[in-house]
């Protein structure tokens, strides 16, 4: 069972009551400190005595002169949280407590974002979310200025300002209107971390369809395809064209190729002909055999 700071100051009392009534041994303990800083603690009284510092996830234990100060280096007590203090001076033990405070100085960026790849013109498609951690990797809670930045395409930078919330900024953006790479920037106090993210066409967008007499056949093929921003749909997007006739039907999916879909149809005097990729629907044309 592990215990808690005050807890543990229970366990180091009851285990000193039967020197309570010596009071010649005694600390004077700073209410915070900031991780990883020095400090000192004087003691009063006379003799040798030891201090003892248990936490969250570090212990130490000092030799001391009574009636001087024990000094502790930088770098000593780093981890953040409360700390109980025993000052042993074997006829009386006294015990308090003190706080050890993260550093407000960033040191490290905790970025996530996503997703990594999502379709272009989506309104708040993208999230990011920043933990901000001092040189000792405690999380830094006081307020702090992030910036996210979304940059790759021209005219299309975004730039959000976001103060920290215990230890935490998140913001959405917007994917751009064109296709390809951008940069996902988190940045506070001279640190940063940066994601790619990968803008990809949306679905295809007013699909056209023409038709043209091929032997005994009709070819029937699309315009280019493109989705509703301009960008051109990755080949291998399915087309489908589907043939209405006399009361019979007939589907045939092709993939996209160099943009464009084609396929020989049977060509039957007022057979209808229409296109279709996903939900996306484009007109029909019908074949009058000509």
């Amino acid at each position: 069972m592990r215990l808690g700071p005050a807890s543990l100051l229970s366990v180091f009392v009851l285990a000193a009551a039967p020197f309570v009534h010596a009071q010649s041994a005694a600390m004077n303990l700073p209410q915070n400190i900031t991780a990883g800083s020095a400090f000192s603690i004087p003691t009063s009284g006379s003799g040798q005595g030891t201090i003892t510092i248990v936490g969250p996830a570090q212990a130490l234990r000092r030799n001391v002169q009574l009636g001087e100060s024990v000094s502790f280096p930088a770098g000593v007590l780093y981890d953040a949280g409360s700390y109980v203090v025993v000052l042993d001076a074997g006829s009386s033990i006294s015990a308090g407590t003190l706080t050890v405070t993260p550093a407000n100085q960033p040191a490290t960026l905790s970025f996530l974002a996503e997703p990594s790849r999502l379709p272009v013109s989506l309104p708040d498609g993208i999230s990011g979310a920043a933990y901000v951690f001092d040189a000792y990797h405690n999380l830094i809670t006081q307020p702090l200025p992030v910036a996210f930045n979304l940059t790759g395409q021209a005219g299309a930078d975004q730039t959000r300002n976001v103060t920290s919330a215990n230890g935490v900024a998140w913001t959405r953006m917007n994917s751009a209107a064109k296709e390809g790479s951008a940069k996902f920037i988190a940045s506070v106090g001279g640190v940063s971390s940066t994601r790619i993210i990968e803008e990809v066409p949306g679905d295809p967008c007013n699909l056209i369809i023409s038709a043209k007499p091929d032997g005994a056949n009709v070819l029937v093929a699309t315009a280019p395809v493109r989705d509703c921003s301009g960008n051109p749909v990755p080949d291998g997007t399915i087309v489908t064209f589907t043939e209405n006739y006399n009361g019979t039907q007939s589907t045939a999916d092709v993939p996209l190729k160099r943009d464009i879909a084609s396929v020989e149809m049977p060509a039957h005097p007022g057979a209808t002909i229409s296109v279709a990729s996903g939900v996306v629907a484009g007109n029909e044309v019908r074949w009058e055999g000509h």
